[in-house]
């Protein structure tokens, strides 16, 4: 069966060469540019500072309790943290949420974004109710869920068939996993539906109904059609999550602060700098979080592969 997917070679306007700028629109782009820079200076001071202090304290050994004592140390703090198989381990912890909150997101948002796509009645209501939960904010939804999985008051082990009354979620590693990626899941599908929802509205309606008269079944649909036009809507959903998810903290705080070997780069680099006072390691391990997550981020642009000039439509 043929694939339907839209892209800018198909359209005959596409292939026009693109005709130069107008006065009136460099002009327009000279202003644009304009009002932007000042937020963008702005940003980039509020932002740049941070990074570079925490690349500068990475090069010491420097304690809070001891604040005379600072001296450099070069990379040695790099050297420490990668070779201590607690950082590997939380890069383990790290890496495992991603993967797996980020699948069950994608598959559990996208059958919400083809509800909130197609419903016809109370399309506002039934929009409004499938993103509530990430107007709440984590700390809060983290507590909830802590009450939800609590063997002592909470309603998860009566829900579920052959778990009793009294088992305790957060008593060993596997369990506690669990229940922080179940409230991770909760907290921001509506997110990834969100942006799924607006990629479905890119899909021509006229490639579905060409699909439908060549006999094609709903499933073929799906995949000759809806999803390959859906591929750069994708790569930005899993990308946004990918990044949030890996920078985790919030949850594991609430529910377990790191108990059972639970723990996430972004928490330890909290119980570094935060309960330790250890400015140097917890500054070394904050820039090595910022490099993973560009990898990450490199990782998923180059899995997908997409054109976003083509997925414009842009020549």
């Amino acid at each position: 069966m043929t694939t339907y997917v839209q892209t800018a070679a198909d359209d005959p306007e596409a292939k026009q060469p693109k005709p130069p700028d107008s006065d009136r629109s460099r002009a327009e782009n000279r202003l644009a540019r304009n009002l932007v820079a000042p937020a963008l200076i702005l940003m980039l001071l509020v932002t740049a500072f941070p990074m570079l202090r925490a690349l500068y304290l990475s090069l010491f050994s420097y304690s809070l309790t001891s604040p005379d004592d600072r001296k450099f140390v070069g990379l040695s703090n790099y050297g420490t943290a990668l070779s201590d198989p607690l950082f590997w381990r939380d890069t383990g912890n790290t890496v495992m949420i991603m993967i797996i909150t980020v699948v069950v997101e994608l598959v559990i948002g996208f059958a919400f974004a083809m509800v909130m796509h197609k419903v016809i009645f109370a399309r506002g209501t039934v929009r409004t109710s499938i993103l509530i939960p990430y107007g709440v904010i984590t700390v809060v939804s983290g507590f909830a869920w802590q009450f939800a999985f609590s063997n002592t008051n909470g309603f998860v082990n009566s829900w579920l068939p052959g778990v009793s009354d009294d088992f305790n979620w957060f008593a060993e590693y596997p369990s506690s996993m669990m229940a922080i990626m179940a409230s991770e899941i909760w907290k921001t599908t509506p997110f990834m539906s969100l942006l799924l929802l607006a990629g479905l509205a890119q899909v021509s309606e006229d490639m579905l109904e060409a699909a439908k008269v060549d006999g094609a079944t709903w499933w073929q649909r799906l995949y000759k059609v809806i999803l390959p036009n859906m591929r750069a809507a994708i790569m930005v959903a899993v990308l946004f999550r990918a990044l949030d998810a890996y920078r985790i903290f919030d949850n594991i705080f609430v529910m377990t602060a790191g108990a059972n070997g639970t723990e996430s780069i972004s928490f330890l680099t909290y119980r570094q700098v935060i309960e330790q006072f250890q400015l140097g390691i917890g500054s070394a391990l904050s820039v090595l979080l910022f490099l993973s997550v560009l990898v990450v981020a490199f990782l998923i642009v180059k899995l997908f592969r997409v054109d976003l000039a083509d997925a414009r439509q842009e020549s």
